[in-house]
């Protein structure tokens, strides 16, 4: 198992956690499977913004973004050079420091994004 600490988020994690995740399973997988209902608007398709996160510390352990995440990110609130979407990071045995960003920008249901 790998461990996932995810910095605190003030909707979703208030706390904080620290979560294990088997190697192969998606982060977005993972912070669901615990409990942490970061959005997957598109169902984890890669055909939105709103699992973003921001890894923090492991992101080298992670295989290289595909051109469409890569071309998604490019719309996602706060981008910064470590930006995933959760839904196609594939954790590995490095261990993860991960953040939710703050807002989302939800491009698939109605109403815009989350405050």
């Amino acid at each position: 198992m790998t461990q996932i600490v995810v910095l605190p988020h003030v909707e979703l994690c208030p706390d904080g956690a620290v979560i294990d995740a088997e190697p192969g399973t998606s982060i977005c997988d993972a912070l669901l499977a615990h409990d942490i209902e970061i959005e997957h608007a598109c169902e984890k398709s890669c055909a939105c913004t709103t699992c973003h996160v921001v890894v923090r510390e492991g992101f080298a352990s992670l295989e290289a973004a595909e051109e469409l995440e890569e071309d998604m990110l490019d719309k996602a609130w706060g981008l910064e050079p470590n930006s995933r979407l959760s839904c196609q990071a594939l954790v590995a045995e490095t261990p993860l420091v991960v953040e939710i960003p703050k807002y989302t920008i939800n491009m698939v249901g109605e109403g815009g994004g989350r405050k």
